[in-house]
């Protein structure tokens, strides 16, 4: 693979591959999936070298498509939509215990996919 050159643009095409064209937002999504380095300063504060990515676009132009394959090839990803989870649902929400009837906090999407990839969907 590295032999044959042009590996960077075979691994974007390899992303959702019955996805035409949107070359470069598949090469931002294996970024994505790659990382960037933690950076640590002189003074030892540590710098994430986490990619953050915003996909916006007209409806139909496949970009639920991509969100659902990038979670499906990461190793560790959560894939919810905005339209049903709030801001707090996203981090954690209170629950009820089936078992014992007790008032339980139960993780988000965000919480879940730490150190991972969470893709929202139909943010608002």
């Amino acid at each position: 693979l590295a032999d044959a050159g042009g590996t960077y643009e075979r691994l974007a095409r390899s992303i959702a591959p019955e996805i035409f064209a949107h070359d470069d937002v598949k090469k931002a999504l294996l970024l994505l999936l790659v990382g960037g380095c933690t950076k640590v300063v002189g003074d030892g504060m540590r710098i994430r070298g986490d990619i953050n990515i915003c996909l916006m676009g007209e409806p139909g132009v496949a970009k639920s498509q991509l969100l659902k394959h990038i979670t499906q090839v990461a190793p560790r990803a959560v894939y919810t939509t905005g339209k049903g989870s709030s801001g707090v649902g996203l981090t954690a929400a209170v629950v009820r215990d089936s078992a014992t009837g007790e008032a339980v906090l139960e993780g988000g999407a965000l919480v879940l996919a730490d150190m991972g990839v969470c893709c929202i969907d139909e943010f608002d």
